[in-house]
């Protein structure tokens, strides 16, 4: 008989997983999503003005051919390519990314301190015991006041002591002193850092216009709406909201792996406390549409000060005009701002887009005028936007996924494996491929493991 493979989520990991099966011709597989869209993260909404919003920034680059192969399905040539400009706003001023390869824009008092704090590093990365340990011994005292400290605390809602540093790899450039005295001296700017140097975005749809053309050539077999809401693993059963009850043989999870196995009728208690042990943030999206012309050509910018709740800021109208209304940048800019919140750095959902709006002055983002002039003001409430790879993370996984694979589930995608190190897009679309081929042929998981 064949296996029956029932995929929870229609984000990139479980849309993955059935492009996958599609592609190979395995034709008993089923996918329930409980949004009435596909795309999970990677969604994009269009608001009653007429712009188009992100849930969060999401730049389209790649690790992986097979993904690469999808998205030329999905958009044919309806994308742009860009060169990746990033900054930081910082003392006032402006210090293109990564920070600690541009220290020469600093004032310069902050300059002599990040430098001497580089000078007087002491102690090896190796023996850090945590994320805040690592900052430390990696960057130096000023780097670390000035910006990565402030920063991340701002990104991360978690205080950095009970963050493990095994997630670093690409998601942070590290420091060559050597490199950092040669751009001061010679006056280089050193902006090339990253695999996201260059990415791709839609001509029209934003980020989720992706998603929507790879689900196209399966739509039949996705079902929207359908939340879940209990799971037997001894039954392989799963029951919706709607008292619908789906039988499986394989289960490839992307839903939340705290939520998973809370709803799991048989979960040992060890197990829920492993999951219960699991952090994560949740994020507020604000987008604010401006009627005027924006002359700026960055693509992104991180904040690290106080003087505003969101830590990025993107320049949504100079990916596409198409996400303006009209697609007229010359009457309409956007800016795409992201807070997070957690139960350690809360914040004012009601008061949030007026804090942003405020944030943006403060920031000399607007002007006074151009904030009068918002004909836009769209929130997006996240409540689970990044996995925080704390320092417990791996012990609780290493208990918790054996247990559901022993029972038929495979708990993949940015949140069904909660390894924010593999969460970007092309991560976690690739985790429901090379799940679906370890499920049909035994073959090894590769990005689930970092490789």
């Amino acid at each position: 008989m064949p296996m029956k493979i029932v995929i929870l989520g229609a984000g990139p990991c479980g849309l993955g997983a059935a492009y996958h099966l599609d592609k190979i011709g395995h034709r008993d597989w089923v996918l329930f999503e409980k949004e009435p869209h596909v795309g999970g993260l990677s969604a994009s909404f269009v608001d009653g003005a007429g712009f188009t919003w992100d849930v969060g920034g999401h730049v389209l680059f790649s690790h992986y051919p097979y993904f690469d192969e999808a998205v030329a399905e999905a958009l044919g040539d309806a994308y742009h390519e860009h060169q990746r400009e990033s900054w930081v706003r910082i003392l006032g001023t402006w210090v293109p990314y990564p920070f600690q390869n541009n220290v020469r824009y600093l004032p310069d008092e902050a300059l002599k301190e990040c430098v001497e704090g580089l000078r007087s590093l002491s102690g090896s990365p190796n023996l850090a015991a945590n994320f805040r340990e690592w900052m430390d011994a990696v960057f130096g005292a000023g780097i670390v006041k000035h910006f990565m400290e402030p920063y991340n605390k701002k990104v991360w809602g978690t205080p950095l002591e009970q963050m493990s540093k095994g997630w670093i790899a690409e998601r942070v450039s590290v420091v060559d002193l050597a490199r950092i005295e040669r751009n001061i001296s010679q006056g280089i700017d050193d902006l090339s850092w990253g695999p996201n140097n260059t990415f791709k975005f839609p001509k029209r749809g934003g980020t989720g216009a992706i998603f929507r053309g790879i689900a196209k050539r399966f739509a039949d077999r996705v079902h929207l709406g359908r939340e879940m809401v209990a799971l037997d693993s001894a039954a392989r059963e799963i029951t919706f909201a709607d008292g619908r009850v789906e039988r499986y043989d394989i289960l490839i999870n992307t839903s939340p792996l705290d939520l998973l196995v809370a709803a799991l009728s048989d979960a040992p208690e060890r197990l829920r406390e492993d999951a219960g042990g699991l952090v994560h943030n949740g994020g507020l999206i604000v987008g604010v549409g401006i009627e005027g012309r924006r002359n700026d050509s960055k693509c992104w910018m991180y904040f690290p000060e106080s003087n505003s709740p969101f830590y990025r800021v993107t320049n949504f109208h100079n990916y596409a005009a198409a996400n303006v209304p009209d697609g007229d940048t010359s009457r309409y800019f956007s800016l795409m701002c992201e807070t997070t919140y957690s139960p350690t750095k809360p914040e004012e959902k009601g008061g949030i887009v007026e804090a942003t709006v405020a944030g943006l002055k403060n920031s000399g983002i607007l002007s006074e005028g151009e904030a009068e002039r918002a004909v836009s003001r769209y929130l997006i409430d996240i409540p689970y936007s990044y996995p925080v790879p704390t320092l417990g993370r791996d012990r609780a996984l290493e208990a918790i996924q054996p247990w559901l694979e022993e029972r038929g589930i495979y708990s993949r995608g940015r949140f069904g494996a909660w390894k924010y190190e593999v969460g970007n897009m092309d991560h976690c679309f690739m985790q429901g491929v090379e799940a679906v081929d370890r499920i049909l042929s035994g073959s090894a998981e590769q990005t689930i493991k970092g490789g």
